[in-house]
């Protein structure tokens, strides 16, 4: 019987080159197909707190979510439901696992919702001291402050503020486009977790309006200039935008679609086109913390769907 021939060295080597191209070409295609998966699952979330928040409105008189109340041992986070987790009430001073308001929002749905993980999303990574700490869930999702109203009334009702009215007075019924309105959207800010508003007047009872600025959500979603001059570059930044330079944007209607980002600001008013009075600093790098009061009643002549500005 004659001996087995062993592959030679050069025949192992084009073997090995052959894999190595193989190779090559699958993993990019399988880190698209990943990333894809991902992207999927990021609309179904979505689509799942739209269905949730129109369940809330058919056993509410047609009115969305904006509570502000403290229910103790009743935290997102499980964690700090046990004795002895958390100093103090929970609500009246930091830490504040307990407050159930706008910042935590998804508390609002949970009736409706399978599992606060429905929250989690698939690729942002959430930030551990405000989940650790309030049970708060950042740098993931955010609810439109503008459509909704929200209460700011626990601790005194009585200052300005505390009653923040949806300027369509908190209905979906009276969103003029469900299918083009946004209602959720993809959103990385350790700061807050919904899209702020403007107010108007400066009073105890006042009005929500859109921060519908095409100037102010430039720098939350394109690379700066620098990193001391928040001027916007064209080039998007990737650390925010989770999807090929595009976010995840749900509609009124329940629906759910991935838009990029430059559409979104297409789609955006700039200040010619949406005149909104004077208010406070500290919005220049972007709309980075809850509302801003203004000093005049914002104006529009055009229709902005986004937006539902019309």
């Amino acid at each position: 019987m004659k001996p087995r021939k062993a592959f030679t060295l050069i025949e192992m080597l084009v073997v090995i080159a052959i894999i190595a191209i193989i190779a090559s070409i699958l993993f990019p295609v399988l880190s698209r197909a990943k990333q894809a998966g991902k992207k999927t699952k990021s609309i179904s979330n979505i689509m799942q707190f739209g269905h949730a928040t129109q369940l809330y409105c058919s056993n509410w008189d047609d009115k969305y979510p904006r509570t502000d109340y403290c229910s103790p041992m009743d935290s997102l986070n499980p964690d700090l439901n046990k004795e002895g987790a958390v100093n103090g009430d929970g609500c009246s001073q930091y830490p504040f696992p307990y407050r159930i308001n706008h910042y935590k929002w998804q508390k609002w749905l949970m009736p409706y919702a399978t599992t606060v993980h429905l929250f989690d999303h698939p690729v942002m990574e959430k930030d551990r001291k405000m989940w650790e700490e309030n049970g708060e869930i950042f740098d993931m999702y955010a609810i439109n402050l503008a459509l909704t109203g929200a209460l700011n009334t626990w601790g005194n009702p009585n200052k300005n503020g505390a009653y923040r009215d949806s300027f369509l007075r908190g209905s979906p019924t009276n969103v003029p486009n469900p299918s083009e309105a946004m209602l959720f959207m993809e959103f990385a800010s350790s700061k807050i977790n919904f899209v702020p508003v403007f107010l108007y007047p400066n009073d105890k009872y006042t009005t929500a309006y859109p921060i519908a600025l095409r100037e102010l959500w430039a720098p939350m979603f394109m690379k700066w200039k620098d990193k001391n001059d928040c001027t916007p570059t064209n080039e998007v930044d990737d650390k925010v935008v989770p999807f090929s330079g595009g976010i995840i944007i749900g509609k009124v209607d329940g629906s759910a679609k991935w838009m990029h980002v430059n559409a979104f600001l297409q789609k955006t008013p700039t200040k010619m086109d949406y005149i909104v009075g004077s208010y406070a600093g500290g919005w220049e790098c972007g709309p980075t913390d809850g509302a801003r009061t203004v000093s005049e009643k914002p104006n529009w002549s055009e229709e902005w769907p986004l937006w539902a500005l019309n």
